[in-house]
């Protein structure tokens, strides 16, 4: 048959028919079946690896929460002052994940020190800011080493004083939306006023207290702002931060604070808390800075359903321990060597 006499426009209209259902064909399969999220993208659900760097709790629930972010892995580090006498090894045991950063402040031949040993973690949280601000982690937790914490009035919000539940739970989403928390919620020691620096000027009523000398102090790390009356923050240094939040401030600031750490003479307990009770300024907030204790453990820890009697405690969180040191072979032995259970899960 020739060619033209197949070619009807009968013909042709059926071949534009298939060639169009072919197309939308194509089409739905492209929009409907390929757009599933990819294992490892930004929408894709998290791994098991992703529980420890972040997770909701709300009732008997738990939602797992990745740490990516506009569909790039995100870094999260941690930055630690230790001494020779301290043990930070747990945070490679159980965060082999995240980024360590753990300086010896007594040794000057570690491969992570400070310029001088003064200011207490001040000094190593400064100097990891300014040798790394332009390859600033994106997630940065600035934390003390032992995992069971009392000791020289260092803290974790836990029933055991432990780190470990405090990490698993800390809520890196939630770190990401605020750009900075402290990873304290109990009011006990620092709010709502620890600090009065106008009231207190010049006055040394205990050897750790920094009122006396806090004014001076502020008018040379913020030149140019108020003095407030109060200052209030959960101690005791501890927190978070983004390097989108450490960003705000340019390196040269960070660079002056460290300079006036090594050139005042205020005694390293002194000068160490006075920056303890400035981060949170340094980083935006106002000068108190105390979320409610319930707001602070659902948002900070995933901890939602606490009974908190109190502004600033919930139940069975936090307790004031009797001494100042922690017995040996704590949480196990109890403060005058008696048998102990932990008081809660080791999870």
């Amino acid at each position: 048959m020739p060619i033209h006499r197949r070619l009807t426009a009968r013909n042709a209209l059926i071949a534009l028919l298939a060639w169009l259902f072919i197309a939308l064909v194509l089409h739905l399969k492209a929009e409907l079946w390929d757009s599933s999220p990819a294992a490892g993208s930004a929408d894709a659900p998290a791994g098991n690896d992703d529980v420890l760097n972040g997770e909701a709790q709300h009732g008997s629930s738990t939602k797992k929460i990745g740490v990516e972010k506009g569909g790039e892995k995100r870094r999260t580090a941690v930055v630690v002052a230790s001494q020779a006498s301290e043990n930070a090894t747990w945070l490679d045991e159980y965060f082999p994940q995240w980024e360590k950063n753990i300086y010896r402040v007594d040794n000057k031949s570690a491969p992570l020190t400070v310029p001088k040993n003064k200011g207490r973690e001040s000094m190593v949280y400064l100097t990891f800011i300014v040798d790394n601000y332009d390859n600033l982690p994106d997630n940065i937790l600035f934390i003390h080493p032992n995992r069971y914490q009392w000791v020289r009035l260092r803290h974790n919000d836990d029933p055991d004083y432990d780190g470990l539940p405090m990490l698993r739970h800390f809520q890196i989403p939630y770190l990401e939306q605020e750009g900075y928390v402290n990873i304290r919620c109990a009011w006990s020691l620092g709010c709502p006023s620890e600090i009065k620096p106008l009231e207190e000027e010049g006055e040394h009523r205990a050897a750790i207290h920094a009122g006396g000398d806090y004014k001076k102090a502020f008018e040379i790390l913020f030149p140019g702002k108020e003095v407030p009356r109060y200052v209030g923050v959960s101690c005791c240094a501890q927190f978070a931060a983004t390097k989108e939040k450490i960003r705000e401030r340019k390196k040269e600031e960070y660079a002056r604070y460290r300079e006036w750490l090594l050139e005042t003479d205020l005694g390293d307990s002194i000068s160490g808390r006075i920056l303890e009770y400035s981060w949170h300024m340094i980083f935006g907030k106002e000068p108190v800075h105390c979320p409610l204790a319930e707001e602070c453990y659902c948002k900070v820890f995933g901890l939602c359903n606490l009974e908190c009697k109190s502004k600033g405690s919930c139940e069975g969180r936090y307790i004031l321990p009797p001494y100042s040191t922690l017995p040996q072979g704590w949480p196990y032995i109890g403060w005058h060597g008696e048998d102990r259970n932990r008081s809660a899960l080791e999870d």
